[in-house]
């Protein structure tokens, strides 16, 4: 990949370059982005070179971000730093503070990408970025009283804490101690068999390939980050256990409190699943003025009266509801050039600060900051809320270690049905009965001409009407829905990827993203994204996991939380998550960005060491 051109930052000219400089370039007149901006931008295009580690990501991204926030707190009598807390003057403030960023910058992300990442590409392109800047990436000084030694400090400090936060970075984040309480579900073959059917179970496939097209070795998924919830956080309280918010276990087979969830929530699945057939000719309206504006933790909005930056109502977009579906499933899976949860929402962070006529004030309140100085507080405050909710969402994947859909349906379709303990396939552990979605094929529903016609060979087993897997060529060709066999079931997604490495209770897109809409709700001083609407357009035929749509669709949100509420909810129609992982992953996801944005503010105010 080609490294980031950079158009942008001023730095000073001066006749007599100075020793962290480089002689044969002048930086004045430079215009664009900030120099934070460009750092941002630089770690999202190293994200989307790798495997998709979110965990790993988000501490990547605070780190950054806790960096360039060091970096210009330096150079402010007032405000607290992270983890540098020395003070600095200077002639020229702003381009001490850009030398200082870049130099922390660069050293991290080199540290983590090239060395730990083992990205070739890295050192290319972060080296390109720093001598686009004119300055020096070899300068190593820590020492020395000028601000590229400032920089270097600072990274040398957030370095070292790295090595002993809990993250096993040294060990590439693997942790040794992991065993899967079930043998692995080989996903071309029928069915499955677990020990525990409340547990994870990785998945054997053909060939892994990863949500951004990046080969992985090996056929067997290994867990990633069942260690996560031990990880030093930014605002989250430590716990003993790995889980700093715990809000109860999930859904359990065979819990007398919860059995019955288990097994609605895979009926629930399987009706998102049944819905992903645009020839059915069923049209929902996903306006804002429809859709969102809900409870934290529900799906109970009916939208939002008007628009309060143009005071109209909401203009209707009806859809086919399979269309909408499968895009807002496949926008926010994170697929090809991914930046993975935490990184889209610092894309998303990005457009909102290059809207037009937004204002520089935090909160909507004070004077207009610069555009530095604005974009340093805004990636710390949410880069500190994305890294503690990877924190709470992988403790709590780590300690419930519970089973995905695929496994649950599965395991459950294979026993039987339950809800007649009289008619054929009877098993008190299998799937409950709905006629049109769960069904039993008998002899008569399999006659010529009949519904499960295609089945015949199968009487007595347990069939449900669902997307109907992978097709073979998904450029061309779509799946739709149709009868299956509940030993078949598949979620909507590539054949090499199917369902992520890691326990699914409790999501982390709505961790994330409900972590991520808090910051950006209480930072820009209004929940509402700027000119009270935020599209993402999907045309026709650019869906990636099967034909479609047939018709361009743009999905809409009103605020930070109804995009949050979509990403999470966009997991179930994916069929990856039950909804017991979404709810309990905005109630975790709010509480993270709450705190992170209080201690955030604390710092911003010079008030977080008191």
């Amino acid at each position: 990949m080609a490294a980031l051109i950079i158009a942008a930052v001023a730095l000073p000219a001066c006749t007599t370059p100075k020793p962290y400089e480089r002689a044969d370039c002048d930086p004045a007149d430079r215009a664009g982005p900030s120099i934070a901006r460009i750092w941002d931008e630089q770690v999202l295009a190293l994200i989307r070179q790798v495997v998709p580690a979110p965990t790993v990501h988000a501490r990547n991204l605070f780190h950054l971000s806790a960096a360039m926030w060091d970096a210009w707190a330096a150079y402010d009598p007032e405000a607290d730093g992270y983890a540098y807390h020395e003070k600095h003057e200077a002639d020229d403030v702003t381009a001490a503070r850009e030398v200082a960023i870049s130099y922390a910058a660069y050293r991290i992300l080199d540290w983590r990408y090239r060395q730990i990442s083992d990205l070739a590409a890295a050192g290319d392109e972060l080296t390109a970025t720093m001598t686009s800047l004119c300055l020096d990436p070899a300068y190593t000084a820590t020492g020395a009283d000028d601000p590229a030694s400032v920089g270097n400090q600072i990274a040398e400090i957030l370095l070292e804490r790295g090595r002993d936060d809990g993250s096993l970075e040294e060990a590439r984040y693997v942790d040794p101690d992991y065993l899967p309480a079930n043998e692995p579900l080989v996903v071309s073959e029928s069915g499955t068999v677990m020990a525990d059917p409340n547990a994870w179970q990785p998945l054997a496939l053909d060939e892994q390939i990863s949500q951004n097209g990046i080969p992985i070795p090996g056929q067997v998924q290994t867990f990633i980050g069942p260690h996560w919830g031990s990880v030093t956080a930014f605002a989250l309280a430590a716990s003993e256990q790995g889980t700093p918010i715990d809000p109860g276990p999930p859904p359990r087979l065979n819990d007398p409190s919860s059995d019955a969830a288990y097994r609605e929530a895979a009926l629930d699945i399987l009706r998102y699943s049944s819905w992903l057939d645009p020839t059915d000719g069923t049209t929902v309206d996903i306006s804002p003025g429809a859709l969102g504006n809900n409870s934290l933790g529900t799906n109970d909005g009916s939208g939002h009266d008007v628009n309060p930056a143009t005071g109209e109502a909401y203009a209707p977009n009806v859809v086919l509801r399979a269309d909408y579906e499968r895009a807002l499933a496949e926008y926010w899976a994170d697929g090809p050039k991914s930046e993975t949860p935490p990184g889209h929402w610092n894309v998303i962070a990005n457009a909102v600060s290059d809207a037009e006529g937004i204002e520089y004030r935090i909160g909507g309140e004070g004077s207009d900051l610069d555009r530095l100085e604005w974009d340093v507080k805004l990636y710390f405050a949410l880069n500190g809320a994305v890294h503690d909710a990877a924190v709470a969402a992988w403790g709590l994947k780590g300690f419930y270690d519970s089973a995905r859909p695929i496994s649950m349906i599965r395991y459950l379709g294979g026993k039987g049905q339950s809800s007649d303990p009289d008619g054929p396939g009877y098993d008190p552990d299998g799937l409950p009965l709905e006629d049109g979605l769960v069904e039993v094929v008998t002899e008569a529903s399999s006659a010529p001409g009949q519904r499960h016609e295609h089945l015949a060979d199968h009487v007595g087993e347990v069939t449900v009407s669902s997307w109907r897997g992978f097709p073979e060529d998904p450029e061309h060709d779509r799946s739709g829905v149709g009868w299956i066999l509940a030993v078949d079931w598949v979620p909507y997604q590539r054949p090499t990827f199917v369902t992520p490495a890691f326990a699914g209770y409790v999501s982390g897109h709505s961790t994330f993203s409900r972590a991520a809409a808090e910051v950006m709700s209480a930072f820009t001083g209004s929940e509402f994204f700027p000119g009270g609407l935020h599209e993402h357009h999907v045309g026709a035929g650019e869906l990636i996991h099967e034909e479609g749509p047939d018709e361009p669709i743009t999905i809409q949100w009103a605020t930070y939380r109804d995009a949050a509420d979509q990403a999470g909810i966009s997991r179930l129609f994916m069929g990856i998550h039950i909804p017991a992982d979404d709810v309990q992953g905005r109630r975790v996801g709010a509480t993270c960005g709450e705190d992170a944005w209080e201690l955030a503010s604390a710092y911003f105010a010079g008030t977080a060491r008191d």
